[in-house]
């Protein structure tokens, strides 16, 4: 299935429209529930973003950086590096996202059928499939720095093959 503009994706916490796509961007906007993991840390090799909050409050890492943005802040997330987003607030926080280049919006609507409950391997299949290399075991690790509410995590012997190990 394909995201649209007139459809909401959903999962683990993480709502997702398309507000617009071309090959050379895409526009989302994401609303994430409290207390929600909205990725591990993970890296593109093709794509970079760019998170604008509308409201609430998103936390980040960028390679060794942790911090907080609040509504009309800017997060910058390079390609080749390093990051993760959660929700550290009482409330949802919304933002929009640019990713350039466009073709990653549909990422989200390929994750939705395998992400509840979490089918790991799967996971890993599809993240391959968009050059993006995750780390399934900072899911515990952000979790606990960050006092997240989680459902199932992977552990180390389920996810070496998607690391490439």
């Amino acid at each position: 299935m394909s995201i649209t503009a007139d459809r909401s994706i959903y999962f683990q916490g993480l709502a997702t429209r398309l507000l617009f796509a071309t090959e050379a961007q895409s526009l989302l906007e994401h609303e994430l529930a409290p207390g929600a993991l909205g990725s591990p840390l993970h890296t593109h090799a093709h794509e970079d973003e760019v998170s604008y909050v509308i409201s609430g409050l998103l936390g980040v890492q960028i390679g060794d950086e942790v911090r907080e943005a609040r509504a009309g802040e800017t997060v910058v997330k390079p390609r080749g590096v390093q990051h993760a987003f959660w929700n550290p607030g009482d409330e949802p926080v919304r933002f929009v996202e640019l990713i350039t280049p466009g073709g990653f919006e549909q990422y989200f609507a390929d994750v939705e059928p395998i992400a509840e409950p979490p089918d790991f391997a799967a996971l890993a299949v599809v993240a391959e499939r968009y050059g993006l290399d995750v780390d399934p075991l900072s899911i515990s690790v952000l979790a606990g720095e960050h006092g997240l509410n989680l459902g199932p995590c992977p552990t180390e012997a389920q996810n070496s093959p998607a690391r490439g190990q």
